[in-house]
């Protein structure tokens, strides 16, 4: 489980763009927002069984150039199982709607070439200076994971076809 800085400036792109350990097979981001290189370096560290779970801002989603290659490449290997939207203001320190990423090295047979994608946006509870996730809300994404459906204007898996046909854009 895992929260990187989002979008963060000089990351370490030189260093990245030299790593000797392979742990940029799909590319390095550009220098101004490190999110898949975090991504990538975390892939690299699970074992042939990992799981993780990773904090994104919506940019990592859908920007395009070297991010979208290196989305590309998370999909057609096939690691990225599930793309849970998060409300806005939930994190301290910025206003910016959030993601959790679920990369999985050993997918289930019946997960294969599909992504879930769960739209938790809408159901929090509105505070003040911070928003919060009761426990309902997050008791409702965990049964929806779970259970791996389609819930009307909540969730939906989404086979590998259909998100090329979308140029890898996961937003």
């Amino acid at each position: 489980i895992a929260n990187p800085p989002f979008s963060l400036k000089k990351w370490g792109k030189d260093a990245a763009d030299a790593d000797p350990y392979g742990r940029y097979p799909y590319g390095t981001p550009p220098k101004d927002a490190g999110d898949l290189a975090f991504i990538q370096h975390m892939i690299a560290s699970l074992n042939a069984e990992g799981k993780m779970c990773v904090v994104v801002p919506h940019g990592v989603l859908f920007r395009g150039s070297s991010e979208k290659e290196i989305r590309k490449g998370i999909l057609e290997d096939d690691l990225l199982e599930a793309v849970i939207g998060l409300p806005s203001a939930l994190f301290y320190g910025t206003g910016i709607p959030a993601s959790l990423l679920i990369i999985n090295k050993k997918k289930p047979k019946d997960r294969e070439n599909k992504v879930l994608f769960i739209n938790g946006e809408l159901e929090y509870q509105e505070s003040k200076n911070q928003n919060k996730l009761r426990d309902v809300d997050i008791q409702h994404i965990i049964n929806i994971y779970d259970g791996f459906h389609d819930e009307k204007r909540y969730s939906k898996v989404v086979e590998m076809d259909e998100i090329r046909e979308n140029d890898y854009n996961l937003n």
